[in-house]
């Protein structure tokens, strides 16, 4: 292999991690709450839906996942998680890249969604980019304050969809209230569960969590409670809602085998957060399904 050859495979090994570091696995997560506020409420296909949603696929999880991997490093060396889906473990020479990377590909999405927004649509869009950064920049590291993480985290992912709403004009229904709170509980408990397999890590590298304070027995229920409350806050949404309450039930089982978890046995929970990332794709299905029926009722 010629010489000149290398730097073209540095290069793109170094793109790969970069992208890598953004959970492709995870993308659909924020993406698929603003597609479907928006589109339900303006049912139209326009181009700040398409740019909406381009940004929340990509650069808005290169923001979120590449600032933590960032800032996280040091406690991820002791982290068997970390080096593959479930999160990169960049070397100390692509921090600065990575954190490039995360700013210029947000901003001319952040320009454009400014630009055809209102107040309100502002407003969220603010919250939004502010609980990323938040959660791992220096400083703030919300991820560090128990329960402000969880909320922090919950935050990442439901705010998306009130960009959405507040972008399309959207009135905020007593339904619409009560979809999103069921999100944002299913978001804190999602959460909290995850945080039970690093505590061992965490605690090594000085880190609090919701779970290394209250432990990961406790997690686990509060997580399961959470994901219930979540559920029946959808029986009382407006037809086709209460269908997506069957949506809590397969995390439920999920991480009910783990009511009596220890902290010394709190990374076994691992082999539940990996079923979970596949829950999320077979839930995103049906929650799609549900869409429908509502976009045709």
């Amino acid at each position: 292999m010629s010489a000149a050859a290398s730097p073209t495979r540095g290069i793109g090994h170094d793109i790969a991690q970069i992208v890598l570091s953004s959970r492709p696995i995870s993308w659909i997560n924020t993406a698929f709450p603003f597609a479907a506020a928006y589109l339900l409420s303006t049912r139209e296909v326009d181009l700040t839906l398409v740019i909406g949603t381009l940004y929340f696929l990509i650069p808005y999880n290169l923001a979120m996942y590449g600032i933590n991997d960032v800032f996280d490093y040091a406690s991820d060396l002791a982290n068997p998680r970390k080096g593959g889906i479930e999160g990169a473990l960049l070397s100390p020479r692509m921090h600065r890249a990575t954190l490039w990377a995360a700013a210029l590909t947000n901003l001319p999405f952040l320009a454009y969604l400014v630009a055809v927004g209102n107040p309100a649509s502002w407003i969220w869009l603010a919250v939004s980019v502010f609980a990323v950064i938040a959660y791992s920049a220096p400083m703030l590291r919300f991820k560090e304050r128990p329960f402000l993480d969880s909320v922090t985290s919950s935050t990442h992912f439901v705010s998306p969809a009130i960009v959405g709403l507040a972008l399309a004009g959207a009135a905020v229904t007593p339904g619409a209230a009560l979809t999103l709170t069921a999100f944002f509980l299913w978001g804190m408990a999602a959460h909290a569960f995850g945080a039970v397999q690093d505590i061992g890590p965490d605690r090594e590298a000085g880190i609090s969590s919701i779970a290394t304070v209250i432990g990961a027995r406790v997690t686990v229920r509060l997580s399961l409670a959470l994901w219930i409350v979540a559920g029946a806050a959808m029986l009382l949404t407006p037809w086709p809602g209460p269908l997506a309450a069957l949506l809590a039930l397969p995390y439920v089982v999920n991480a009910a085998p783990w009511w009596n978890v220890t902290d010394d046995t709190s990374a076994t929970t691992n082999r539940a957060w990996r079923r979970f990332i596949a829950l999320n794709y077979f839930s995103g299905f049906l929650a799609t399904m549900i869409l429908i029926l509502a976009w045709v009722s």
